[in-house]
Order: C-alpha cells, then structure tokens, then sequence
C-alpha cells in the first residue's frame, strides 16, 4: 500500500477505537465543566452518568462538556472512565451509568447472548480511510494484503470485530485467512511486540497507527475501510431499554448536544488538543493522526451492517435487527 491518505485530515462528519471488542486503557476527565442551568421545564437539570474510554471519537464529547453545551440543554452530565467496552456495558446493566459508550462489537455481542436490552443513544464514529489498519515493520516479509495469509496478526481480542475486520479486507482481496495466527496483544503493547518480532503484522486504530509509525516505524500494508467494509460504523452510545423508553427528552437532548460537537469538530484546532489531554498523546501524534469520521445520529442502514459483518465472521450467533434498537427521541 502507498503512502497514507490523509494523515492530518479530520472528517466533518465522525480509537479507537475503536473498531475494538476490548480497548485497554484509562483518562480520567479533567477541566471544569459549566454549571447545569434549570431544565427546560424550569425543574431541576437532569443527571446523567456517561461510561467513556480514552478514545479518539470521543472528542466530540469533550468539546461539548469544555463549552457547557450538555448544561445549555439541562443535562448535567456526568463522566465515568471504564478501561473497555465491556467494563462500559458491565457498568451500565449493574446501574452504575445511565448511558454507555463502546466500539459496536461489545453492545452487538451482549444483545447476542442475551446479558442486556440495549438501545443506541447516539453514534459516535465510523471508519474513514487510513483510520484502522493493518501494520508491519519495514523488512517483516509483509508488504501487502497478500502477504498477510499464514502470518501472526496482532488484534486486541481474537473472535471480535478486529479479527472481522482484517477477515474481511483479506477476503476483499482474495486472500486466504483460514491459516492466520491471531495474537491478542493490547493496543498500546502492540509497536513493541512488531519491533521484537513476536507478530507479523498487527491491526490498529488511531491514535496508536501513529504511536507505531513514529515509534518504531512500522508502516500500513491495509487499510481496512474497504468493501463491505468501507465507512462502517466503529463506535456509539447506548442505554438499558427502560432508560431510553422512559426519558426520551433526555435521549434528544443528548444527541442534539452530540450533533452541535459534531459540527463543531470539523475545526481541527478545536479537536486535536482534546486529544493531547483525554487521549493522553503528545501535540504531533495529535495532529499527525487520522481520525475517524464523528457522528451522532444513528442510522440504521448503517449501523446493521455491524452485526451482519460480526455474524459473518462468527461473532455473533445470531442476525440482529438493528432498526428496532435505536432509541425514539422527543423533540
């Protein structure tokens, strides 16, 4: 694959993560968020605990609670850091959240085997080009998608939508994966591990494509938005049914928020140093990486093509209807 497309470009519309089942890590929420004003009725404004992860989509977020935009609409939002989508979920079936954001893979797997009712909030983000990759080291023998068949493949989880993902650029491709190794390594573990040889090629998402480019230099052999893949829906927000069926304001509100930071984030500047605080990377990983495209509406046509991708590859059982579980709004 050449050099990369758009390195310091940043999507208007949409690390992940975030293509990932598990994504290890911690950030805490810092800055001093605008005081909730009175709710819309003149009542008081309403709570709201928010499951978040140091991610890159996630900005959209943090630029709406930096300005106070959640306050305006009487939201008092608060944020929990969890270190995955699956301590995000956990969190929000044992109560402790009101809202949980994840990649897609952990909500789609939890409706699969039945652990919660879930309903999706608000998008979050979907692949742009370059955004979620396969890597290798310089030399390693893998130089394209061809070369990926019988190798060691770093994922973060294996049998998640990182594997699928990869499967599914191979498959684009006509490349055999029946014979692939896949190796679950950490995201942030992964550059050491490609430079020490114990994989072969490694898939990552923003801002770690650009952690291992720069780190040890390793360079992109697959961009994974392609085929059915191409621009799929990599992250979102979601609550138990009974939340969403019983506050649908708030569900509007959230995501109006949600939008207003979206349009908001076309402008990098306003983004990239965002990223330097809650994503925990320095000011050039920042403004080098690309990210993922930002969304808040979700979209059923889009969004079902995460659980017919997951179900092809066997992460998933069962096919999922996605159009019934996105929450109704008020207003």
């Amino acid at each position: 694959m050449g050099a990369r497309r758009g390195r310091g470009r940043l999507a208007a519309a949409a690390v992940t993560s975030v293509a990932a089942v598990l994504l290890a890590g911690c950030a805490a929420l810092g800055g001093t968020q605008a005081a909730a004003p009175p709710a819309a009725d003149g009542g008081a404004p309403t709570p709201v605990r928010v499951s978040i992860m140091p991610t890159t989509d996630l900005a959209p977020l943090h630029l709406a609670e930096r300005n106070g935009w959640f306050a305006e609409e009487g939201l008092d939002v608060e944020t929990v850091t969890v270190p995955s989508g699956q301590a995000s979920i956990q969190s929000l079936i044992g109560g402790d959240v009101d809202i949980a954001y994840s990649s897609y893979g952990p909500f789609f797997v939890a409706l699969d085997k039945g652990a919660a009712d879930l309903r999706f909030v608000a998008d979050a983000s979907s692949l742009s080009p370059d955004s979620s990759v396969v890597v290798a080291m310089p030399g390693s023998g893998v130089g394209s998608v061809a070369d990926l068949a019988g190798k060691r493949i770093a994922v973060t989880a294996a049998g998640s939508i990182s594997d699928a993902l990869v499967k599914s650029a191979m498959r684009e491709s006509g490349v055999d994966f029946s014979g692939v190794q896949w190796v679950s390594i950490p995201f942030p573990d992964t550059p050491a591990a490609l430079e020490r040889g114990d994989v072969d090629a490694a898939f990552l998402t923003e801002p770690f494509v650009t952690l291992a480019e720069r780190g040890v230099g390793a360079v992109v052999v697959v961009d994974t938005s392609t085929g059915p893949a191409t621009g799929l829906p990599t992250a979102g927000y979601a609550s138990l049914a009974g939340f969403s069926e019983q506050n649908p304001a708030t569900v509007a509100a959230f995501r109006r928020v949600l939008q207003r930071a979206v349009d908001a984030s076309a402008d990098r500047d306003l983004v990239n140093p965002l990223l330097v605080e809650y994503s925990k990377v320095d000011a050039q990983t920042a403004a080098a990486a690309t990210l993922l495209d930002f969304h808040a509406e979700p979209r059923a046509d889009q969004l079902q093509r995460v659980p017919d991708l997951l179900l092809e590859f066997g992460v998933i059982g069962e096919p999922l209807d996605v159009a019934p579980l996105i929450a109704p709004v008020d207003g």
